[in-house]
């Protein structure tokens, strides 16, 4: 990493029931990703929810009294705080990462490296992109998931 790339970041939920900091591996390449499914903009509330993918491994709580997780699909769990509500996390149990939802980053990290964390160029879940108002992404879009079977870019 270089001095434009941080080594760690720190983020939770609102009331501050769950807290972690991120190590980055050196070799971490800084792209968040969209997704645009139905689950998650009604678990999010957003029209597009943005997360940032990390290995397991890089991340670790100081606080999770309030963690809960909340099954949606088979083998897919949502990270969420109990307490307050905040939508944390994503995590597909197959694999050794787990996609953490950028707002949920601390204020003084979005605001030193906001650009490089939200920089996404990949978009999921685009058939459920809403016509007119969400469909305006540029990079690539997938129709699902970018990996596994099914696996199908739009554009």
């Amino acid at each position: 990493m270089t001095s434009e790339t941080p080594e760690n970041i720190t983020g939770g939920c609102l009331c501050g029931g769950v807290r972690y900091i991120i190590t980055f591996p050196p070799d971490f390449s800084f792209e968040s990703t969209t997704c645009q499914c139905s689950q998650c903009r009604k678990n999010s509330g957003s029209l597009i929810m943005r997360s940032l993918n990390v290995p397991l491994s890089a991340l670790k709580y100081s606080s999770q009294d309030t963690l809960s997780t909340y099954r949606a699909t088979p083998k897919a769990e949502r990270g969420f705080c109990s307490k307050c509500g905040s939508f944390l996390s994503w995590r597909n149990e197959s694999e050794q990462t787990i996609s953490l939802t950028v707002g949920a980053f601390d204020e003084e990290v979005l605001s030193r490296w906001g650009v490089l964390l939200t920089d996404a160029k990949t978009h999921l879940w685009c058939e459920d992109e809403i016509p007119g108002v969400t469909d305006h992404l540029k990079g690539e879009k997938w129709k699902l998931d970018c990996t596994g079977e099914g696996a199908e870019r739009m554009n």
